[in-house]
């Protein structure tokens, strides 16, 4: 056995999973890059909307696809490409979840797909602030010069997987279950008519409420925490969030509490304050991966780099990769006060509601200031 697999990244055009609008694949024979490929397509008929938030941050307009197959169009050559491959992608939950909703509101069968995830083998394989794609590819030697390009996604997830497979001395892929199963499992195959994902039976109650997206009351832009749910005991045990300790700082484009919700149905034990327990801290107010280098942190963000540096392994994720791993996407009218769509919240100092203060939690000051591009559950 050698090290083979195909490694793909999804864009979507909305907050529907099912929305695809482009995708990239990686082909890798025994540790080397042979084949690439890349399309674009429209997506499924009636789950085509564009969102403005998507757009900003992949630069797919609906024109720009007006020409393409639609995504029934193009599952046949994917799928011929991967073939019988291990499927490797970042946060594989995200991209085997588009397939499988596009598939089910194509009214298409499609196969099963073994396949394992880099944020998990990232996690095992490098100690960084933050696992979204940019950084891990970084620590790679695969640094993205375009994130967001399906194609480009998909190389680095290549080169992220090929780099933790000379790590840990691999022969191939499947060598790396020994020591990380979580990372590998299979998204099983699709006969129309079979029982439809919690993502499809969403989308389908939205459009049924005559809204594209889910409508959420408006969240305030002073938080409030709301209850810590208990975990989901039945959530896939292969799922990014399973067992974590997540934290929310800033502000979200859903609620505080609908946000523990869908963390909670992952398997994630959610909490108020930054502890040390914590493992994952979900921050809003339009926050990538770069503010960590530029300082742009609320005071919970501080303390878990604090943490950090104090040996704790704790894990800084944006709303967007947050809201990819947890399905959906933002509430309609999730702009807030002082937001136009397309842009994060103007906010001045906030601060988050506490419960169960203790000696190894922390309060939060003041947030960042001004506006921002919100981040979108758009792709890796």
């Amino acid at each position: 056995m050698s090290y083979d697999f195909t490694a793909i990244d999804f864009e979507t055009a909305n907050g529907f999973r099912g929305s695809a609008c482009s995708v990239g694949a990686v082909k890798v024979r025994d540790g080397r890059i042979v084949e690439e490929n890349l399309w674009l397509m429209r997506p499924p008929p009636g789950y085509d909307h564009f969102d403005p938030r998507n757009v900003q941050i992949h630069g797919i307009t609906p024109e720009r696809v007006a020409a393409a197959p639609r995504f029934g169009d193009v599952f046949g050559a994917l799928s011929d490409f991967i073939g019988a491959d291990l499927v490797v992608a970042h946060n594989a939950a995200f991209d085997l979840g588009v397939i499988r909703s596009a598939l089910e509101v194509s009214e298409l069968p499609g196969p099963a797909f073994e396949h394992a995830c880099t944020v998990i083998l990232s996690r095992r394989s490098y100690r960084l602030a933050s696992y979204s794609l940019p950084f891990v590819a970084e620590a790679a030697g695969v640094p993205l010069q375009n994130h967001h390009d399906a194609l480009e996604d998909a190389r680095a997830c290549a080169g992220i997987m090929i780099d933790i497979g000379r790590l840990h001395g691999a022969a191939a892929p499947q060598d790396l279950g020994a020591s990380m199963a979580s990372a590998f499992s299979t998204a099983p195959a699709y006969a129309v008519g079979d029982e439809l994902s919690k993502a499809t039976r969403d989308a389908l109650n939205w459009r049924a409420s005559g809204g594209p997206i889910p409508r959420q009351p408006d969240w305030a832009v002073w938080p409030q925490e709301g209850p810590n749910p208990e975990p989901d005991p039945g959530a896939d045990p292969s799922h990014p969030l399973h067992g974590q300790t997540v934290v929310f700082t800033g502000n979200l484009g859903i609620s505080r509490p609908e946000a523990k919700q869908r963390a909670a149905a992952c398997g994630a034990q959610t909490a108020s304050r930054v502890t040390r327990k914590t493992t994952v801290l979900v921050v809003g107010d339009g926050f990538v991966a770069s503010d960590l280098r530029a300082g742009r942190l609320t005071s919970k963000a501080r303390q878990v780099l604090r943490y950090r540096e104090a040996g704790q392994e704790v894990e800084i994720v944006s709303e967007g990769e947050f809201l990819q791993m947890v399905g959906g996407g933002w509430s309609e009218g999730a702009h807030g006060p002082g937001t136009e769509p397309g842009t994060g919240p103007v906010v001045g100092p906030v601060t988050d509601s506490a419960t169960d203060p203790g000696p190894d939690s922390t309060t939060e000051g003041s947030a960042v200031t001004g506006t921002r591009p919100a981040s979108a559950s758009a792709g890796s």
